[in-house]
């Protein structure tokens, strides 16, 4: 019984634990602990913090196992590493986002969306979260970081998982950086592709050297036009926005598709086992932030069917994103 309390009390509180890692990672200081143990004295210096404070954050991060502590010198754990800037995959940028006062009280703001069905961020702010990103570039950078680390840990995945044989020109569609397109393009030599996104998010160019020669970007918006393509990728694009706005963006895939193309969707999916407790939080940050919602495959079904297009299959990629194929009917 009192097991249950206490993991029900770490639960109620666990906000604690994610404002304590934004912190860490805002001052960088799995950076600072790079090869090397410090006394608390030396990391306050380097990640111009107060002493006493720091320690006191530092005790805490130790404890659920982020840092390791021996003889009053600290070092980064498995977890710690994670924080650090320079790995592939990084979480920093993740929680470096909690630093946003907006997100924060949109989250608090939970009770809203679930009693009436509205959108929580746009209740408080009055405006959506994209507009509040564009006014406050420095959130907009580290969210386009969260994206670029995201989909590098997804992107080697996806292009292992699909078979691209039968596509010649592909488009990441909101594409951003380029992160997913790039690691298909170095699996795949046949292929040629394009990032397609906003003119002040599209990246200006290639990621490697190694797809310049096969490799495009086009700035524009998805609920207008797309280039043509036999195969279109759209990662974690859907799950903004709600239903009516998600058929407007793939019946702009479907009106571009080359005969015999694909539209592939790369998303968490609801009830689907493994990833149980991510996709349904997922789902509610969704609600909350952007106003758009994780879906089952019966739900994604039902978009293309009402953009003109079909569910041809769900695949797998050994993480907790799924392809799902779409094709016209």
């Amino acid at each position: 019984m009192i097991s249950g309390m206490d993991d029900l009390q770490e639960m109620v509180t666990g906000f604690r634990a994610s404002a304590a890692l934004s912190v860490a990672a805002e001052l960088g200081v799995s950076d600072a602990l790079v090869g090397e143990r410090r006394t608390v004295a030396e990391l306050a210096a380097v990640v111009q913090a107060d002493e006493e404070t720091l320690g006191r954050l530092m005790r805490a991060l130790v404890a659920v196992g982020v840092y390791a502590e021996q003889d009053g010198t600290y070092s980064n754990t498995a977890m710690g590493e994670r924080l650090r800037s320079d790995v592939p995959g990084t979480l920093r940028p993740l929680a470096r986002m909690q630093q946003d006062p907006a997100l924060w009280s949109a989250w608090g703001h939970l009770a809203h969306s679930v009693r009436t069905g509205e959108n929580a961020f746009e209740d408080l702010q009055g405006v959506d979260v994209w507009a509040h990103r564009q006014k406050y570039p420095e959130y907009n950078t580290i969210f386009n970081d969260n994206m670029t680390a995201l989909s590098w840990y997804v992107g080697k995945a996806v292009a292992s998982a699909y078979d691209f044989s039968g596509v010649s020109k592909i488009v990441d569609v909101g594409g951003g950086q380029g992160i997913l397109l790039d690691a298909v393009l170095n699996q795949h030599e046949h292929l040629q592709g394009v990032v397609f996104d906003l003119p002040h998010v599209v990246a200006k160019e290639p990621r490697s050297a190694a797809v310049a020669s096969r490799w495009s970007a086009i700035a524009g918006s998805f609920f207008e036009a797309l280039p043509s393509a036999d195969a279109y990728l759209i990662k974690s694009i859907l799950h903004d926005w709600p239903d009516d706005r998600c058929v407007e963006i793939l019946r702009t895939c479907a009106a571009a598709l080359n005969p015999g193309g694909v539209v592939l969707v790369v998303e968490l999916v609801l009830d689907r086992p493994g990833h149980e407790v991510v996709a349904a939080f997922s789902d509610l940050n969704m609600l909350v932030l952007p106003g758009g919602r994780e879906r089952t495959e019966p739900e994604y079904a039902a978009l293309f069917a009402a953009a003109g297009l079909r569910l041809n299959q769900v695949i797998d990629t050994g993480t907790r994103m799924c392809i799902i194929e779409a094709a016209l009917r």
